[in-house]
């Protein structure tokens, strides 16, 4: 996350360089199949890790020092509160997906049928700025991977 936040955008906030650190802190201790594994129970395990990555990192940044109002503003980024009206969310929003799309999609889409795959990029495309969708196309993926991302923008 750091790597490509800095890749992406290096003049980036303060915060949105602390939440991209923070995005999966200690993300094992609320494991996916403790939810029921259907739509609502993702959900629910993904609204979970919000709220504890957002507890997490304000502890953790507060011991550290970080100032209360920065604090607050990383967690909010966290919790992707204003995500549609906010710059620095919609920002580390497309790091999230450029770093999923580069690291992990293929291993994930190796692992589901097709038409979940397809499915699966289409909703963070809708979340990703123009800027980050460029991004994503420029990413030197392997063949599998462009042509289901060729597939769900089709």
């Amino acid at each position: 996350m750091s790597v490509c936040l800095t890749r992406v955008a290096p003049e980036a906030p303060e915060a949105v360089h602390l939440a991209a650190r923070c995005q999966h802190i200690r993300r094992w201790a609320i494991p996916r199949h403790t939810f029921p594994l259907d739509r609502a129970g993702y959900h629910q395990w993904r609204n979970s890790l919000k709220k504890f990555h957002a507890q997490a990192a304000g502890e953790l940044l507060v011991e550290a020092g970080y100032k209360r109002d920065l604090v607050d503003r990383v967690q909010a980024l966290l919790q992707k509160q204003e995500l549609a009206r906010d710059a620095d969310a919609q920002l580390l929003e497309d790091v999230v997906c450029l770093v999923f799309l580069e690291h992990c999609f293929l291993d994930f889409a190796q692992q589901h049928p097709e038409e979940k795959v397809v499915d699966i990029v289409r909703k963070p495309w809708r979340n990703m700025t123009s800027q980050g969708q460029q991004l994503a196309l420029q990413l030197p993926l392997p063949a599998a991977a462009q042509v289901l991302i060729g597939k769900a923008l089709a």
